[in-house]
């Protein structure tokens, strides 16, 4: 799925001898190689600047929206030892060889990843119909891609779920595919760096929404707080924690995190109590893409306006105006010790 090629001994190497296979292969070489230069590169150059002294103290990355978008975290930050990521997708099963020798598999994958690979976002709706349509059923498969492609070895999944206590139990395929209301579906990923460091990534299916939360006894949320001390990553989150209705997950995030690396979509600069933390502002904060456009903050406005504290540059591009010079993030350092 990757374009990677596998050992003489791996079970899939029949699949990579067709011409389909390796057609797809050389163009996700180069699609790959254009990112990788285009994009990785400058975040990694960027991030062990910038977010040194963060990454050192970061061994758990909480990442809510993220849908299966594990290439980013890791590419931010390569160092943390456990990543938990929410979204609403479905967990996804390990896709069975039938599917992975399914023609139609390639030219999916490739519609799937175009506006991640060129935006550094997902159009998630338009996911969605393209993997289904090759029987990829939600987070994982892209999830194994990502860690293939930012070399990563997976050395073990399993399919794990929250029980109403927040606690992480064992699950099996027949209830990921059809959890039950109050049940939040997941899925546990081991991987090992090519520096040969063990990481542990996890993936939960779940509506952050307070009224969903109250639905599953705010499991996912119990389950974050169990964690200690955070570092919290939010890009492109649709500006949901800006509203009402998603203060819990929020309010989590401020009282447990240590960092916050965010985007302006994810929360608004007014529920930052400024005695409890400190900012650095990146890039160049400008109105919101049309589809969010009342959510535009003047307060933001002003803060990159600061000519005391200029806004540092960054030198890519990320979120809805994923243009380099539209980009911005902020990074937000907690003054005094988490709240337990």
């Amino acid at each position: 799925m990757a374009g990677s090629r596998v050992s003489r001994r791996s079970e899939l190497r029949s699949l990579t001898s067709s011409p389909a296979w390796q057609g797809f292969a050389a163009d996700a070489d180069k699609s790959w190689l254009s990112y990788h230069q285009t994009r990785t590169a400058k975040i990694q150059q960027w991030a062990t600047s910038e977010l040194d002294s963060v990454r050192a103290v970061s061994p758990t990355i909480f990442y809510p929206f993220s849908g299966p978008d594990l290439l980013n975290v890791v590419t931010m930050f390569p160092t943390s030892e456990t990543y938990v990521l929410v979204g609403l997708e479905p967990v996804g099963t390990v896709p069975h060889l039938s599917t992975l020798a399914n023609p139609k598999l390639y030219s999916a994958l490739k519609a799937s990843l175009w506006s991640v690979l060129n935006f550094s976002f997902f159009r998630t709706n338009d996911m969605a119909i393209d993997l289904k349509s090759v029987e990829l059923d939600g987070a994982l498969p892209l999830m194994m891609l990502f860690a293939a492609r930012t070399n990563n070895q997976i050395t073990a999944i399993r399919y794990v779920q929250l029980d109403n206590q927040g606690r992480l139990t064992e699950s099996d395929t027949a209830a990921i595919r059809k959890p039950g209301p109050k049940i939040i579906p997941g899925v546990e990923m081991k991987l090992t760096d090519k520096t040969g460091q063990a990481k542990t990534v996890y993936y939960f299916s779940a509506d952050l929404s307070d009224w969903k939360l109250g639905v599953t006894k705010q499991a996912a949320l119990q389950y974050v707080r169990s964690l200690g001390p955070l570092t919290t990553y939010v890009k492109s989150a649709t500006y949901l924690m800006h509203k009402s209705y998603f203060s819990k997950v929020r309010n989590l995030i401020l009282e447990r995190s240590a960092y916050v690396l965010q985007d302006d979509s994810g929360i608004a600069i007014k529920y930052f109590r400024p005695s409890d933390w400190k900012f650095i502002y990146y890039g160049t904060y400008k109105r919101p893409i049309n589809l969010f456009a009342k959510l535009y903050q003047p307060a933001l406005t002003q803060a990159f306006a600061d000519t005391t504290h200029r806004p540092r540059p960054l030198p890519f591009g990320t979120g809805y105006n994923w243009r380099q010079n539209d980009s911005n993030l902020l990074l937000a350092r907690r003054q005094s010790a988490p709240v337990e």
